[in-house]
């Protein structure tokens, strides 16, 4: 599970500094910019994670495979447009599949030094939404995880829940295929029909049906 866990938070550094770079393509950022939003994206989660679990040096900072992931995704995003991409189903994928891996990855780390299922959920959540949340408040948008997105964080939480619920049943590859499967499915699903969280008081039943995501 060592060996799986690191190749999933590694994929999703290298999504997530892939997704940093379509944002700073947006902003017309120069390389610099590039690298800086796509390396907080892909690295911030998992130094949160790591550094809340006071379990040594978070590992982004001691095996530079991360960072090199990191930079991949940034600078792939920066050779190639697509921000052209941005609203197909490819993009939406990514960024699904991203989010669940991380949080599959968050959530047995977590298990792994000992912690309970409690911090295992949040921090698994952590680990999904920290770096994004980080890089848009450096591009001074709205954290996607304060809402008016389709489901985001709610989506992370559901994954990390999943592969606590299958690690305590004895089965954590198949939470790991589980989580991911929930969590890109569900992911999909808000995006294609527009799900999100009741925003105000004032929410009624179906008052977000029929809107684009």
């Amino acid at each position: 599970m060592t060996e799986l866990t690191r190749a999933l938070d590694l994929s999703g550094v290298f999504a997530n500094g892939t997704l940093g770079g379509v944002l700073a393509r947006d902003r017309r950022l120069d390389l610099f910019g590039f690298l800086v939003i796509g390396i907080v994206s892909g690295l911030g989660g998992g130094i949160l994670r790591d550094t809340l679990l006071q379990h040594g040096t978070p590992v982004a900072l001691t095996d530079y495979t991360y960072l090199t992931a990191a930079v991949a995704g940034t600078l792939l995003a920066f050779l190639a447009d697509l921000s052209r991409h941005a609203s197909g189903w490819a993009f939406s994928l990514l960024d699904a599949s991203a989010l669940s891996v991380w949080a599959v990855a968050g959530a047995q780390k977590t298990l792994a030094v000992g912690l309970g299922w409690l911090p295992a959920v949040l921090l698994g959540t952590i680990t999904a939404v920290g770096g994004g949340a980080i890089r848009d408040l450096l591009l001074a948008r709205t954290p996607s995880v304060f809402g008016g997105t389709p489901l985001y964080a709610t989506v992370a939480i559901v994954v990390s829940a999943v592969m606590v619920v299958c690690s305590r049943l004895g089965a954590p590859t198949v939470g790991v295929l589980a989580g991911i499967t929930v969590g890109i499915s569900l992911r999909l699903a808000a995006f294609h029909w527009g799900w999100r969280l009741p925003g105000s008081r004032d929410w009624r039943p179906g008052a977000f049906r029929g809107r684009d995501p």
